[in-house]
């Protein structure tokens, strides 16, 4: 019976120890630079080159005229001259600048109202649910108050913008902070920290995976606020918004395409850099990546 023991123990050494192992070998193995950097990248290409075979395809079947809807090559030979005047970088700078100053301001808002709402109960219950309500409004509704209260002017369009994205980044703070479990305020408690170090060292940084994705959603929110802000409110300058409106008038339709091309690429580059980076940083510092 005791050799029949020792047997069994020593099979579940070498069982335990080959689990162990395991891992090891097979981060050893993992690809290089060159080869992570294709995996990463090769779905997105192959997601836009069937989203352009698909888009050529629809043009090749007659569908629309192709002045009204021109191929791809047609598109991206517009978006080349654009590019070479300058047209298109000083739009993209000038509709930068705005969302920079909307999504600043939001964010400001949206930490204070997210910060008192988290730390009363009386702030809870008076506008909890109106955030949410907020946040559920669509931009376009905020316009006409926009344009009775600030005329025909950047401000309108701040407003929005504003409106738009801090609803969505108080949100965020609040569901965090909600769904940090009880056991992490106790044990700061336990350890000497009083109400506000408990907030500030155990409470903010458990509740930051969900208030990066508040984040997110409010640049989302800012982003649309913002397109929609600039076709509404031209005021002449030329803005991305602005673009878009004056090619649609003088049926520049290829123009027109071009720059809805750059509209969706501003947006994925934002979210796919700035946004991916910080999540990917918050998750390595809660543990929740396997790296």
């Amino acid at each position: 019976m005791l050799a029949v023991d020792r047997e069994d123990t020593t099979d579940t050494v070498l069982d335990d120890s080959a689990t162990v192992v395991d891992p090891v070998v097979r981060r050893g193995r993992r690809p290089g630079f060159g080869r992570h950097l294709w995996l990463l990248t090769w779905p997105k290409v192959a997601a836009i080159a069937l989203t352009l075979l698909l888009w050529q395809v629809v043009v090749w079947t007659g569908w629309r005229e192709e002045f009204v809807l021109p191929s791809p090559p047609t598109v991206f030979a517009r978006l080349g001259e654009l590019v070479a005047e300058g047209t298109v970088t000083d739009a993209i700078l000038i509709t930068m600048r705005r969302a920079l100053i909307g999504y600043s301001i939001a964010l400001v808002i949206g930490l204070a109202v997210g910060a008192v709402v988290v730390s009363s109960k009386i702030a809870r219950s008076a506008v909890g649910s109106m955030i949410t309500g907020l946040q559920t409004m669509p931009s376009i509704a905020w316009f006409p108050l926009a344009i009775v209260l600030f005329k025909l002017s950047e401000g309108a369009i701040t407003f929005v913008v504003v409106l738009g994205a801090a609803p969505s980044i108080a949100n965020g703070l609040i569901s965090g902070v909600d769904h940090v479990p009880p056991i992490l305020r106790r044990a700061g408690r336990a350890m000497g920290a009083g109400r506000w170090a408990t907030f500030r060292h155990v409470v903010l940084p458990a509740s930051m995976p969900s208030f990066v994705s508040g984040l997110k959603q409010g640049w989302s929110f800012a982003w649309r606020s913002l397109m929609a802000g600039e076709l509404l409110v031209t005021l002449g300058v030329f803005s991305v918004g602005f673009l878009l409106t004056q090619y649609r008038q003088v049926n520049d339709y290829p123009a027109m395409i071009a720059i809805m091309i750059v509209v969706l690429t501003i947006g994925i580059v934002i979210d796919g850099v700035l946004f991916a980076a910080l999540d990917r940083w918050v998750r390595h510092r809660h543990g929740l990546t396997s790296d």
